[in-house]
């Protein structure tokens, strides 16, 4: 070990951000930089840092849809996170894919600020004024309200941060009581307590379940974000479960192998249809908010085809095996390296301090 280049704080606010940080924090420790790893406790945040077997805190916990809990647990959530990240030493950087709570206390301690973000229609705050954000391409730069220089964007989606370390790992439909002549497919319900959900979005996702399990051969298998959904689920279609039909995992599994090993997947959440694009596997959105232009640049290459309809829903979805590889597409680790680049050359102080226009932060 030599001499530490610096102390980065990164904070883990939902699921996804799990395996995308993954391998940036095994870079980051590689070149010698301390890390605070903080997390909040839900949508499976916990779970998924100890399958990663990551060095965390565990801080706070989602606060429901009730504005005025999710304020209130927002503030407590950060007052709680400053002795955790003050210890041994103030941070040089706060690293997040738009972690509010961290947001919020970076900005009191004066801790330089960074996030990541590839949905442009997140509403939120505007008091809040990070240093740079890392950013798909795609992306439209005017949409972010921030100087070129303080942007760093890059080809393709944040999901090839990540994806290209995947190793398949066989073995899965066997742990989940599925066969290899199953239709299996993967699905997950909308994020009904996030700001940015419709309705119509749980209107396509309850048709598209209705319509696939309708074939014997379909094996549905559930992925949803919390208790609740789960308890839905299972009161909405009993016969489902207690046929096998339908199942949830009675533990967290890796969200990517899972999908690898499925013949598609249907999905009301931006990250896992990204990750089944990434990987190749035909992928369904039900998302019905305002699509992002990162979903629109997926749907134009045929990586993702949006569901906008229940009509979309009868004529658009194949319930059919695919031929599935022995691994996914070898690809480099460019977009990886480039944004740990980014990141040391901010910490190493190549880069001037600038006052920095208001931006929206995403709520959660």
């Amino acid at each position: 070990m030599g001499r530490s280049r610096g102390k980065i704080w990164i904070d883990l606010d939902n699921s996804p951000h799990v395996p995308f940080f993954v391998p940036i924090i095994a870079e980051l420790q590689k070149r010698n930089y301390d890390l605070v790893v903080t997390a909040r406790d839900c949508f499976q945040v916990r779970e998924l840092c100890e399958l990663y077997h990551l060095n965390y805190r565990l801080i706070g916990h989602h606060s429901g849809k009730n504005i005025v809990r999710k304020m209130a647990g927002l503030f407590a959530r950060a007052l709680h996170l400053v002795p955790a990240v003050l210890g041994k030493g103030k941070p040089d950087l706060a690293l997040s894919v738009c972690s509010r709570s961290q947001l919020i206390v970076s900005s009191l301690l004066r801790i330089p600020i960074m996030f990541m973000g590839d949905y442009e229609h997140a509403t939120g705050w505007v008091l809040v004024r990070p240093n740079w954000i890392i950013l798909p391409e795609v992306i439209p730069s005017a949409v972010m309200h921030m100087p070129p220089e303080r942007m760093y964007k890059f080809p393709g989606i944040k999901e090839d941060v990540y994806v290209p370390r995947f190793v398949p790992s066989p073995g899965i439909r066997a742990e989940l009581g599925l066969r290899e002549e199953d239709v299996v497919v993967t699905v997950r319900p909308p994020a009904n307590e996030a700001h940015y959900y419709v309705p119509e979005s749980d209107t396509l996702f309850n048709a598209a379940v209705e319509f696939i399990s309708k074939s014997p051969k379909a094996k549905l298998v559930a992925l949803p974000r919390n208790d609740r959904q789960a308890s839905d689920l299972r009161q909405r279609w009993p016969d489902l479960f207690s046929s096998g039909a339908m199942r949830i995992p009675d533990h967290v599994v890796n969200g990517l192998n899972l999908i690898w090993h499925s013949d598609f997947v249907v999905s009301g959440g931006g990250t896992m249809n990204r990750e089944a694009a990434a990987l190749g596997v035909p992928v369904y959105s039900v998302f019905r908010g305002k699509i992002g232009a990162v979903d629109r640049y997926l749907s134009s290459k045929g990586r993702l085809v949006l569901l906008e309809s229940i009509q979309d829903v009868q004529t658009k979805v194949a319930i059919v095996k695919r031929v599935r590889p022995a691994g996914p597409e070898k690809r480099s680790e460019a977009i990886l390296q480039g944004i740990i680049k980014h990141i040391t050359t901010v910490m190493d102080g190549k880069e001037p301090e600038k006052p920095l226009p208001t931006v929206r932060v995403a709520s959660a």
